[in-house]
């Protein structure tokens, strides 16, 4: 059995590659039958396939550590070429567009295909070959910058990641410190910080002006495939949001505040939950696996299937560690059929949330790996962020065996945190529609701007006269705004619907379970709104939708007595 340090890589050779897809495509156009044209579109899948297992592989060994200078240069490589393997793409799409078989084609490949086929083309022309490939250097430049923080503290050398448990600390003046070295870090580099979003907003306002459109916000629509809904969608979403959540979101702060008995609260104090502590996972990370084994072997035949097959093969890469780049994710290794997911355990209970996070995501790829098409291997990402967010929730019934005697602690944390977030998520989407609409705004003035926006949506914020978060440097810790522009409301409608997955199993597990499953198998085979209705979930942008299932979180939240925690 192949385990993943055994998985190959070699340097793709994109030029031999293009050259092959082209003679393919040429085949294609001028095939007699249709069954012609599937075994040509087979071939062209496969070789895109080989490219992207080769990419992936490349990404998640510079990820586990940046340090590697054979994988710094093969991310650089890939960062130049994968705009050229994004041209042949749009070239594929528009060649199955134009096929005298297309109906044929939809008939085996469904229309949704060509949905995507026909939204792809819009995105991409080599007149943005160049930029496309200086998106990719910024991107990775933000990601080095953040993955060399060294902070001393506590007499040790620590990442970001490994911050973290200090910023949550039982002592208040230790999690004041460390929060303000945290943030002292990102102060000292915020002019590279600045630079480098300056220039990543100059170059997708110049793609998207290239490409024909008013503003990158309306290309970035098209990027992230928004197939069915549109901005005046998810401003209506996050109206609801500033309706609905937000005062519900500052009276738990209130409620905190009092449970800590704390004359002020200050943003050091909001991830410090109870007097007597975070819960926390009760083991470590090997104790935490062990316990992971045991739920999803109980959850369902699927689930220990799946996760047998991601431990066999090594497929996880949990534990925060000098070098290792921040955060967490999963992706899929194509040619080997593999998810794999990254995290950075240090010690919270966190822990705990990012497995069943990454696994939801993992799972959801490993149901749907024989799909048709690879563009079916995935959803669009609100709702892959189904998966993700549901299955955290979907796992509650086990998270007395991670806490213990602190699984009641970390349900009522973990509802609490979710919809806390949401505010905080529609806050980064709104600063990225001002940034895109106003391209040519200053640094101090998007950060005017975001300091505006929080104050809408997060009214109770207190920075303790800390002058990088008062004056609106918050945002800049946030990968997605650099790196995935509008990436982030998908999380918030995702946790509306992962909130109907707990009401859903508080009610029948079965049901609810059964739910889960078809949406995962289901893959990326529709559209966001579409997938809801085949799962039986309801709309974020259906009015009275997020009032609703609030009111039911809030309830639940309402019955805990959390001062006995």
């Amino acid at each position: 059995m192949l385990k993943f340090k055994d998985y190959k890589y070699e340097r793709p050779d994109i030029e031999g590659y293009k050259k092959e897809a082209v003679s393919l495509l040429d085949k294609f156009k001028v095939a007699d039958s249709v069954e012609e044209q599937f075994e040509v579109m087979n071939e062209l899948i496969q070789k895109e396939k080989d490219i992207f297992t080769m990419l992936e592989i490349c990404y998640i060994r510079n990820s586990i550590d940046t340090r590697d200078d054979f994988y710094d240069k093969e991310v650089a490589f890939m960062d130049e070429m994968m705009p050229e393997v994004e041209g042949i793409k749009t070239k594929y799409y528009k060649t199955i567009l134009d096929s005298k078989h297309r109906n044929q084609l939809e008939e085996k490949f469904g229309s949704l295909l060509f949905k995507k086929a026909e939204n792809q083309i819009q995105t991409f022309d080599d007149c943005i070959l160049e930029d496309l490939k200086k998106e990719n250097k910024l991107s990775t430049e933000y990601r080095k910058l953040i993955a060399s923080a060294e902070i001393e503290f506590d007499n040790k050398t620590l990442n970001l990641s490994q911050m973290t448990p200090y910023r949550e600390s039982n002592n208040r003046g230790t999690r004041k410190l460390a929060n303000e070295a945290y943030f002292g870090f990102l102060n000292s580099k915020r002019d590279e910080l600045d630079r480098i979003y300056d220039e990543l907003v100059a170059v997708r306002t110049e793609m998207a002006k290239k490409l024909g459109y008013d503003s990158f916000t309306e290309l970035g629509y098209k990027r992230m495939e928004r197939l069915d809904y549109n901005q005046d969608m998810v401003q209506v979403f996050r109206d609801q949001v500033r309706d609905h959540i937000v005062p519900i979101c500052t009276e738990l702060r209130e409620r905190q505040q009092k449970r800590l008995d704390y004359d002020t609260f200050k943003y050091f104090d909001e991830n410090y939950r109870f007097l007597s502590g975070n819960p926390i996972p009760k083991g470590d990370p090997d104790w935490i696996v062990s316990k992971a084994v045991k739920m999803y072997k109980e959850l369902s035949p699927e689930t220990h299937d799946f996760f047998t097959f991601m431990r066999d093969r090594e497929l996880l890469d949990l534990v925060t560690k000098k070098g290792k780049a921040g955060g967490g994710y999963c992706t899929y290794i194509p040619n080997y059929e593999s998810p794999f997911i990254f995290s950075n355990f240090n010690g919270t209970l966190g822990d705990v949330t990012v497995l069943t996070h990454e696994v939801g995501h993992a799972f959801q790829c490993y149901s749907s790996k024989d799909a048709i098409v690879p563009e079916y291997n995935w959803p669009t990402s609100e709702a892959a962020e189904i998966h993700s967010m549901g299955m955290e929730f979907i796992t509650w019934p086990w998270m007395d065996e991670f806490f213990l005697e602190d699984g009641d602690k970390f349900r009522y944390v973990h509802l609490e945190e979710g919809l806390q977030f949401i505010p905080y998520g529609v806050s980064v989407d709104e600063f990225q529609h001002y940034v895109y609409n106003n391209p040519k705004a200053s640094p101090s003035e998007r950060r005017a701007k975001w300091r505006e926006i929080e104050k809408k949506y997060l009214p109770h914020l207190d920075y303790d006269g800390m002058d990088y978060l008062e004056t609106g440097g918050f945002w800049q810790k946030q990968a997605h705004i650099y790196e995935m522009p509008f990436y982030y409301i998908d999380y918030t409608l995702a946790q509306i619907c992962a909130f109907q997955y707990l009401v859903k199993s508080l009610d029948n597990r079965e049901a609810a379970w059964d739910s889960y499953l078809k949406l995962c198998k289901a893959g990326g085979k529709d559209s966001f709104l579409g997938l809801l209705n085949l799962a039986g979930l309801e709309s974020p942008f259906e009015a009275g939708t997020v009032e609703k299932i609030t009111k039911v979180i809030k309830a639940w939240l309402d019955q805990v007595d959390d001062t006995k925690f």
